[in-house]
């Protein structure tokens, strides 16, 4: 698979959805956990999603629970939590692994196109962003630790 485009996923509600709708749009994916420290930069990406999806920001979460076990609740549980605590209306998908055997083949394509410090491929914690531009090639990833408010920047330069 040579594009982000070549990926589907399950979003929260069920429907499985070709990445390919997204094309011509940035896309910020970030692995998500209702019930972890980083959970407030739900308020950050939304804030990112209000700004920016009118000139072409996607923002698209995908639950994990391999981490501290802090995504422990099925969809309709992490698509109340999101909307009443966050007003989180950009996409959220199915609950995912993002490492390991079950990896997810979308995480296991982000990990090969911008691995994590000292070169490493895994995902380290929840939160963690990969910036993918309009073509649909993975521009960069961030660590957790990097607020939706720090990436404000990369995001405007590739709208």
């Amino acid at each position: 698979m040579t594009s982000i485009y070549s990926f589907s996923a399950r979003t929260l509600g069920g429907e499985e959805v070709s990445l390919e709708r997204y094309k011509g749009k940035v896309l910020l994916i970030v692995n998500t956990a209702s019930e972890c420290g980083f959970t407030p930069q739900y308020a950050g990406l939304q804030k990112l999603y209000d700004t920016y999806a009118a000139r072409g920001l996607e923002i698209l979460g995908f639950p994990c629970n391999q981490f501290g076990k802090q995504e422990p609740g099925d969809a309709a549980q992490i698509g109340s939590f999101c909307e009443k605590n966050y007003g989180v209306t950009f996409p959220m998908f199915d609950k995912i692994d993002v490492n390991g055997a079950n990896a997810h083949p979308l995480y296991r394509y982000l990990t090969g196109e911008a691995p994590g410090l000292l070169g490493l491929e895994g995902i380290k914690w929840n939160f963690t962003k990969f910036l993918v531009g309009r073509d649909g090639v993975v521009v960069k990833r961030f660590a957790p630790l990097t607020k939706p408010e720090a990436i404000t920047d990369e995001v405007e330069a590739l709208l």
